[in-house]
């Protein structure tokens, strides 16, 4: 697809995070720290054409991400005609938002085509909702929370800094340890996206994280960022095993502490994982950030 894609870099953020703001609809794939984290996975690549950034992975085979900046100031014919493709072929891209779908079947009719992918669905909730379990909905969570505070008091909860990086590896690695990653492609690959970003954790705009503390041992962390004024996104959650209630109380803690002040936490997807799903719709979703699989037909 020509050679003005080059992998996904640190060096290049500044002119990211410069089109990052304008795009309408910003989903949690398209955070920097994900495009950095999965870039070697996914065999991540750019390129930037004025108010867009073009994005392609190569691995396992090469397709179209959707762009990046302010989708209301492109001329999409034109912006389309720079992708290189053959005669007629169609071009096809993934994780597209379904602002974006909607966008494009305007303005170019008869052209666009679009495939719900459901595990590619990133979950909202409602901030409230994680940071204060509330009522009958959230009972088995709340008890989960309650029972965390009974064996270990309350939650010594420690806002992440760079300092604190290497007690979050720590607990990474003893989390994979115990659920075997070396065995796992897909855990294989999680592991070595955490160990990027966090390696990295100073050339990221916005990073955030919270961690919780038993007897001075850190049991458990979250990091996200915001995506907007209304919406945080968690990029990773990791407890460690053995300690009763941690992921329940993780979740709740950090969303009412980084999650001050915004409406929606977005949870990510479940890659049509069903125990991941099953997880996922038991904190009762208030929406999705739904993508989409769309083909464009060559203008």
């Amino acid at each position: 697809m020509g050679t003005c894609f080059t992998p996904v870099s640190l060096n290049d953020r500044a002119a990211y995070y410069a089109l990052w703001p304008q795009t309408p609809r910003r989903s949690l794939d398209y955070t920097l720290p994900n495009l950095w984290g999965w870039q070697e996975h996914y065999g991540l690549e750019w390129f930037f054409d004025g108010v867009l950034c073009w994005i392609r992975q190569t691995r396992p085979t090469p397709v179209l991400w959707a762009p990046v900046g302010d989708w209301n100031a492109v001329d999409w014919m034109a912006a389309l005609r720079k992708l290189p493709s053959a005669p007629g072929e169609e071009r096809q891209f993934v994780r597209v938002p379904e602002e974006l779908l909607h966008l494009w079947q305007k303005a170019l009719p008869g052209l666009v085509t679009g495939e719900e992918t459901r595990g590619q669905w990133e979950y909202l909730y409602k901030q409230e909702d994680l940071s204060t379990l509330p009522g009958n909905r959230f009972h088995k969570k709340r008890n989960h929370y309650n029972s965390y505070v009974r064996t270990y008091g309350e939650p010594d909860y420690r806002r992440l800094d760079e300092a604190m990086v290497e007690d979050v590896l720590a607990v990474q690695d003893d989390w994979c340890q115990w659920h075997d990653c070396e065995d796992s492609p897909s855990l294989r690959a999680e592991n070595d996206a955490v160990n990027r970003v966090l390696s990295h954790w100073n050339n990221f705009n916005g990073l955030t994280g919270g961690s919780l503390y038993v007897d001075g041992q850190m049991v458990a962390f979250s990091i996200g960022e915001p995506l907007d004024k209304q919406h945080l996104g968690v990029h990773y959650e990791k407890g460690l095993t053995g300690f009763r209630g941690v992921y329940q109380t993780i979740n709740c803690v950090f969303a009412k502490q980084a999650g001050e002040g915004y409406t929606y936490i977005n949870r990510a997807q479940d890659l049509d994982e069903e125990g991941l799903r099953q997880a996922k719709l038991t904190y009762l979703p208030t929406d999705f950030l739904r993508k989409f699989t769309v083909r464009v037909s060559a203008p």
